[in-house]
């Protein structure tokens, strides 16, 4: 039984006496459904279309299945030219982004090998004994550690130092190290 017709069904018996129930029709609801039912916020007649052709499309509708409602979406899409919107509703791309998005799909198919790397780890792998202050105080002001964590992380070497570093900025770095008299890498 749904929600209102049970609400209902409450209303009715708790303001009856003990020795009255409430009558059941024929399908098993009971006299208190349709009297909930007739009422103006659960009519469907309201929000019924006056045109008897859309009535009869939103009949012929109701008793589609599932998968024949999803085939009437996709058919009346393409008929319709209507763009599939991504879940959640956001904001339709300005016009012209379909097509260099088409574009630079085409163009990542093509020649996927061709792509060059453009951001890499940085790896420092050793240094020299004698320049292990110089390479301390550099680990130290360019990751941001304190001394005795700068220190601790130049004695592991080999041990990343940075990940995701632009190619630029990871050739500057790995030429640093180098003319401190250590050995970093770009992986």
């Amino acid at each position: 039984m749904s929600q209102p017709c049970q609400r209902a069904l409450r209303r009715q018996v708790l303001g009856l006496s003990k020795l009255q129930r409430p009558s059941i029709n024929c399908c098993g609801t009971t006299a208190v459904c349709r009297y909930a039912a007739s009422r103006r916020w659960q009519s469907t007649e309201v929000g019924a279309p006056s045109n008897p052709k859309i009535a009869g499309i939103v009949d012929q509708i109701s008793q589609l299945t599932l998968l024949e409602t999803a085939d009437l979406v996709s058919t009346l899409k393409t008929r319709l030219n209507i763009p599939d919107l991504p879940v959640g509703g956001f904001a339709a791309p300005p016009p012209g982004a379909a097509n260099q998005a088409a574009a630079a799909a085409e163009e990542e198919e093509e020649a996927p090998a061709a792509r060059e790397k453009t951001l890499f780890n940085l790896k420092l792998q050793s240094f020299d004994a004698a320049a292990k202050p110089k390479v301390i105080k550099e680990i130290k002001s360019m990751l941001g550690l304190s001394l005795v964590d700068s220190k601790k992380f130049v004695e592991s070497a080999p041990k990343t130092m940075k990940e995701g570093v632009p190619k630029e900025e990871a050739e500057k770095i790995v030429e640093a190290m180098k003319g401190l008299g250590a050995v970093a890498v770009m992986e």
